[in-house]
């Protein structure tokens, strides 16, 4: 055997091993990419946009994601994924996760690109840059915006400046706590009141936690006045998860207002607390001796309906007056509803969804004496912000439904026949993660995305 022949022999028996590796971590990479997408991008989102250059709640070491990751985290909602993923994968998810390159969204905004969507153009226009989580917006009449940030922050914009408004009550700013929507009242001009859901701190925050409040203030300047407590949520918990939480007036005047069922599925169906609820009121806070179970024993007087996970989405309909909602599910089954009095919407006995881990909640999609939903998803688009196309710039899309993915990066066009969807269609595709929808005061539509702002649609003909 000359030397040559062993050489080259020696050389493709040990150089076999190194590229079997490489294939080897291809394949982890790629396995571990599809576990995110299909087992955890519906909380957490795309994990370019998540993980990287973000606060981490319990540490961002490789052995402390790991833990997370394998048993859970119950008071943040993070179920365990012990049952459903080997060590290996586990592993695999998270260097994916702490080796995800941080790639730009792709932004629209840079040189008005004319966008053709199916029956309507329009260019999308950057109204406030820098934020990161707008959760609200609304506009007083001198057409100043008023936008909640959910780390705690209430803000004017006037003038192309974001004015710091002060005098807001203590926020228990935790997971997906923090300040959450506000809303005019509807003769604000004679009234001056604002309302304001938000998650209120417990007396022991460490120990309880919170739960979602709604307030009522007055504006004096850049400070908050006449503030009063309408409504706080209870029990409160430490978990950080689905305080809701959305604001509407209805023509007749009444205040709706949602509070998830923060994390404990059994509330939802349990008239004596507050969460997984529909809560209407007066607009003083006082309650409606109509309200369904106003004379029920035990009951929250304050339910307009109940059974549900976490509502992000409220709106009336321009035209017949029916509240409108969007909710959250598990893995699948979001939910577009038409709030009626007193129904039941069946969470957690019925559900389109199952547990982010792959475990069955339920078997069951229907049950008598439980609402159907308009419409559900599966997969989840995970849904926030909600409004109706109303007026005249967008003609070819008055009376259809908003509504923000936070999951898929998108705004979705809703199309109704009456009560029926009819068709949908994805618009601003990939601009990041859409928390909120709003038809401005000039008819234009308002989009916030985490991390980016406050955009808007601007009609082309």
């Amino acid at each position: 055997m000359n030397g040559s022949y062993l050489f080259r022999h020696l050389f493709l028996f040990t150089g076999i091993f190194p590229l079997l590796s490489c294939f080897s971590d291809i394949k982890a990479v790629k396995k571990a990419e599809d576990n995110y997408n299909n087992y955890c991008m519906g909380c957490h989102g795309p994990a370019k946009e998540k993980f990287v250059n973000k606060e981490w709640i319990y540490g961002k070491e490789h052995e402390e994601v790991f833990y997370s990751v394998k048993y859970g985290r119950e008071e943040m909602g993070m179920p365990s994924f012990e049952a459903a993923f080997s060590d290996d994968e586990i592993d695999a998810m998270v260097n994916y996760l702490l080796e995800k390159n941080n790639d730009n969204d792709k932004i629209l905004t840079s040189d008005k690109m004319i966008i053709s969507s199916e029956v309507q153009n329009f260019y999308v226009d950057t109204v406030i840059s820098g934020l990161s989580v707008v959760w609200g917006m609304t506009w007083l009449p001198d057409g100043n915006m008023l936008i909640t940030e959910r780390s705690g922050t209430l803000y004017r914009f006037a003038n192309n400046e974001l004015i710091t408004i002060e005098g807001l009550p203590p926020v228990f700013v935790f997971g997906q706590g923090g300040l959450l929507d506000i809303e005019l009242h509807p003769n604000y001009e004679n009234t001056g009141w604002i309302y304001i859901t938000y998650s209120k701190p417990a007396i022991n925050p460490d120990k309880d936690g919170g739960n979602t409040a709604l307030i009522r203030a007055k504006l004096d300047g850049n400070k908050l006045t006449n503030i009063e407590e309408l409504y706080a949520g209870h029990p409160a918990t430490r978990r950080g998860q689905h305080f809701g939480s959305r604001i509407e007036f209805d023509r007749n005047g009444y205040l709706y207002f949602t509070i998830g069922e923060r994390g404990h599925k059994e509330n939802a169906q349990l008239l004596g607390n507050s969460n997984g609820k529909l809560h209407r009121i007066n607009d003083d806070g006082s309650v409606p001796i109509d309200n369904p179970f106003y004379n029920v024993e035990g009951a929250d007087k304050t339910i307009y309906n109940f059974g549900h996970r976490n509502q992000q989405g409220l709106a009336m309909h321009p035209e017949s007056g029916e509240i409108w909602s969007h909710e959250h599910g598990p893995r699948g089954g979001d939910e577009i509803n038409i709030e009626k009095r007193g129904a039941n919407y069946g969470w957690p006995e019925i559900t389109f969804g199952i547990n982010y881990n792959g475990t069955i909640i339920t078997e069951d999609t229907a049950k008598a004496g439980m609402e159907q939903p308009v419409i559900y998803y599966d997969p989840s688009i995970a849904p926030s912000g909600m409004d109706f196309v109303e007026g005249t710039n967008y003609p070819n899309w008055k009376g259809n439904i908003l509504i923000g993915s936070l999951r898929f990066r998108h705004l979705v066009r809703v199309v109704l026949n009456n009560d029926k969807v009819i068709h949908q269609e994805k618009l601003i595709e990939d601009i990041g993660r859409v928390r909120d929808v709003k038809m401005g005061p000039d008819n234009l539509i308002y989009v916030s995305v985490e991390g980016i702002g406050v955009l808007r649609l601007v009609p082309v003909d």
